[in-house]
C-alpha cells in the first residue's frame, strides 16, 4: 500500500470430513498443500510459512510485515469502520460470540495467532457491520419493547458490509453511473448469504439482522424464522438455548432442509439427480433471494443496479437465473447466453433492453480491509 499490489492471495478451507488445504498465489508461484485436520491457528502459521519461503520470492522475513488488518464480524453499535485491536477488543469479542458463534470463534483464534508469530505488527479489524451504520430506525428496529433497544442494543446491524460496499462502488466504476445519486441492490451469496439495499452510496436496509442468522437461507442458517419457533423448540422438544443455537447456525439452510450437504453445489448435484428434498431447498433458497430484491426495489424506489457476488452469486448462473425470473415488471432481463458465458467473471450480464443493469461483481473483501486499514494506520501514525 498505497500502490495496491498484489503480493499474494489465497486461502485456507476445510470441509465436513475434516479435509484441509491451502490454495493459494504467493509472488508468482502457486501453492497448494493438502492435509487432514488444519486449525485456524495451524493455516495461518502455514500461510505465513509460505510468506517468507524463499522459492515464493515473496517476502524475506515476517519482519517486513508493518500491519495486519482482520476481518470483525460484530462491531454492535461500534460506528468506526476500522480500530486497533487491544485488550479491551477482545474482551468485547468474547462477549459477542453468542452473537456470531460461527465467526468470532476463529477470530480471536487468529488474531492470537498473528500475536504469536508476528508480535512487532500492529493489528487491526475492520467491522462488517461498519457500512451498515447508515441504515434508518424504520429499518433497523424490531417489534419489541423499546427498552430492549436502549437497554440492550437489539436491533438489525447488517453483515457482508465490506462485499456489500466494494461491490457497490466497482460496479459504478464499470458503469458509469455515480456512486451518490445511485440505486443498488447488492446480493452477496455464499455459504453465508445477504442482500442490502444501497442508495446514493449509503445502506438504507439489508436482510441479515442483530446476528448474521437472519434473511436468506444459507449453508446452515436458517435465515428467516418465526421466533415463537424458537419458544416452541424449547417448550415442546425441551432444547437447551445452545442446541437451539446450534440448529439455527449449524443445521439448518441448505443442510436442514436438503439433509445432502451445506455446501450449493453438493445440492444442486443432488438435485440434479432427482432428490426431492434438495429440490425443494434450492426452490426455498431461489426465493427468498427473489423476495428481497422486490422488496429492496420498493424501498429503493425503484434500481438501476442489481449486483451478484460471493462464491454463488458469483459461479451460479443457475441461481441468478432463478433470482431474477418474472422481474421483468421490474425492469430486469437477464441476458440467458451472457449469464451462462461470462459466469464467474466481472462482467453485464443484463439484456440489452433491460432497464436495470445486471453484474457479475467478484467480491474484493480484502482490497477494502486493506484500504481501511491503511487510512487507519496513516492517521495513528500521525496522532
Amino acid at each position: 500500500m498505497p500502490e495496491e499490489n498484489h503480493i499474494a492471495k489465497g486461502k485456507v478451507e476445510k470441509d465436513a470430513t475434516g479435509n484441509a488445504w491451502l490454495e493459494g498465489i504467493f509472488g508468482s508461484k502457486e501453492v497448494i498443500i493438502n492435509e487432514k485436520g488444519f486449525s485456524v491457528r495451524e493455516g495461518i502459521h502455514r500461510i505465513l510459512s509460505e510468506f517468507i519461503n524463499p522459492e515464493n520470492e515473496c517476502l524475506k522475513s515476517l519482519q517486513e510485515i508493518d500491519v495486519v488488518g482482520h476481518r470483525l464480524i460484530h462491531g454492535c453499535r461500534k460506528d468506526k469502520s476500522c480500530v486497533e485491536v487491544s485488550d479491551s477488543l477482545m474482551e468485547y469479542m468474547n462477549s459477542c460470540i453468542s452473537l456470531a458463534p460461527l465467526h468470532y470463534p476463529a477470530n480471536i483464534e487468529g488474531i492470537k495467532a498473528v500475536s504469536e508469530w508476528i508480535p512487532q505488527a500492529l493489528q487491526t479489524g475492520v467491522f462488517d457491520t461498519a457500512f451498515h451504520h447508515t441504515i434508518p430506525e424504520k429499518a433497523f428496529l424490531y417489534g419489541i419493547p423499546l427498552k430492549w433497544y436502549k437497554q440492550h442494543q437489539i436491533r438489525k446491524y447488517g453483515f457482508h458490509g465490506t462485499s456489500h460496499k466494494y461491490v457497490a462502488k466497482r460496479v459504478c466504476e464499470i458503469s458509469g453511473l455515480p456512486f451518490l445519486k445511485s440505486k443498488i441492490i447488492s446480493c452477496h451469496l455464499g455459504n453465508g448469504a445477504s442482500v442490502a439495499a444501497i442508495k446514493n452510496g449509503r445502506s438504507v436496509d439489508t436482510s441479515m439482522g442483530m446476528t448474521p442468522v437472519e434473511g436468506l437461507l444459507m449453508g446452515t442458517r436458517s435465515g428467516d424464522i418465526d421466533a415463537g419457533v424458537l419458544i416452541y423448540l424449547q417448550e415442546q422438544l425441551h432444547l437447551t438455548v445452545e442446541e437451539v443455537q446450534n440448529e439455527i447456525n449449524k443445521e439448518g439452510g441448505l443442510l436442514g432442509l436438503s439433509g445432502v450437504s451445506s455446501d450449493y453445489r453438493d445440492v444442486f448435484l443432488a438435485a440434479g439427480n432427482g432428490n426431492k428434498n434438495a429440490q425443494t431447498a434450492l426452490e426455498v433458497y431461489y426465493y427468498r433471494i427473489k423476495k428481497y430484491i422486490g422488496a429492496y426495489a420498493a424501498v429503493l424506489g425503484g434500481m438501476d443496479a442489481l449486483v451478484f457476488t460471493g462464491g454463488v452469486g458469483e459461479n451460479s448462473s443457475e441461481t441468478r437465473r432463478k433470482a431474477c425470473d418474472e422481474l421483468d415488471f421490474l425492469g430486469i432481463q437477464l441476458s440467458k447466453n451472457k449469464n451462462i458465458a461470462l459466469n464467474g467473471t466481472e462482467a453485464e450480464i443484463s439484456a440489452r433492453e433491460s432497464k436495470v443493469k445486471v453484474f457479475i461483481i467478484p467480491t474484493n473483501e480484502e482490497l477494502i480491509i486493506a484500504r481501511e486499514v491503511f487510512e487507519f494506520t496513516k492517521t495513528k501514525l500521525k496522532d
